[in-house]
């Protein structure tokens, strides 16, 4: 996944990876930092990416981001406040390794793809991507309290909280890929302008108006948490997932990493987080019947 995804890198949020936080280079970088400790659900993959605690032997993650682990055994563990706990089985959402197979095809040709064909694709794709998966712990976590999920309460405006320790950078500079996917937990503050179906989503706004702590993700946390605050509880209302956009967004992005000027993390880019409240039902499912 590692190789083949970063084909799909831009648009994935390099979907292979995971996603940090790129920053304002107004704010200073100490004002994005978050200590591990004020969010102890937070899940570490083995090499890169993240998770969240949701029930004491249950982490949810992306789909994308436990390839890794699946064909590594030695992988078969998390890092959950500061511990190594063992993972006894790996549940990916149903139709993502089908979903899978047909996004790395269709980013095998987006170096040559024309552009308004490939968004086309790319917009099926999105329709047809389910990029969650559960991670069933073989001991359950007793010194974390598991996050609870958010069954609706997230709504277009809202304030969404997104967390990750992966790359970073400013929207002067972007997020390369070349750079550690492993650093400091960061934290950015997005209103989210999607809430329904499988997706939340949200736009790395720069302007007057925006949230002061507005970022984007970048190579290094795919599956973290987005929050949102309800009745002054945190709930986990997403699963990152990636760069998105309108037609003519990706049209963009894809003529840029034609010509070898795209950067990840840059203002009034779009993003994409799969929409917990969605996967209640097939989380619930999971979690009790195992």
């Amino acid at each position: 996944m590692k190789i083949i995804l970063r084909l799909a890198l831009p648009l994935l949020l390099l979907s292979t990876s995971a996603n940090a936080i790129v920053t304002r280079h107004e704010q200073p970088d100490a004002r994005y930092r978050v200590d591990p400790r004020t969010m102890p659900a937070l899940v570490d993959l083995p090499d890169e990416g993240h998770g969240t605690l949701i029930a004491p032997r249950w982490v949810i993650t992306a789909a994308h981001a436990v390839h890794m682990m699946q064909i590594m055994p030695e992988e078969h563990f998390v890092t959950v406040n500061g511990r190594r706990r063992a993972v006894s089985r790996i549940v990916v959402y149903p139709d993502y390794p089908a979903a899978r197979i047909a996004w790395q095809q269709m980013f095998k040709q987006v170096k040559t793809a024309k552009p308004d064909i490939f968004v086309h694709q790319y917009m099926a794709a999105m329709a047809n991507m389910h990029d969650v998966a559960l991670l069933e712990l073989t001991e359950p976590v007793t010194d974390v309290a598991p996050m609870p999920i958010d069954r609706g309460n997230a709504k277009p405006g809202m304030l969404s909280t997104v967390y990750g320790a992966g790359a970073t950078g400013t929207e002067l500079t972007g997020a390369p890929d070349s750079e550690s996917h492993r650093t400091q937990l960061r934290r950015a503050q997005n209103r989210l302008t999607q809430a329904d179906g499988p997706w939340l989503r949200y736009v790395f706004d720069c302007s007057a108006g925006a949230p002061a702590l507005s970022g984007a993700t970048a190579g290094g946390d795919s599956g973290g948490p987005v929050t949102v605050v309800v009745a002054g509880r945190t709930y986990l209302a997403g699963v990152t997932h990636g760069l998105d956009g309108t037609a003519s967004e990706v049209e963009r992005v894809v003529r840029q990493m034609q010509d070898g000027s795209f950067r990840m993390g840059v203002c009034g880019q779009r993003f994409a987080a799969a929409r917990v409240g969605f996967y209640a039902g097939w989380i619930d499912q999971t979690m009790t019947a195992h």
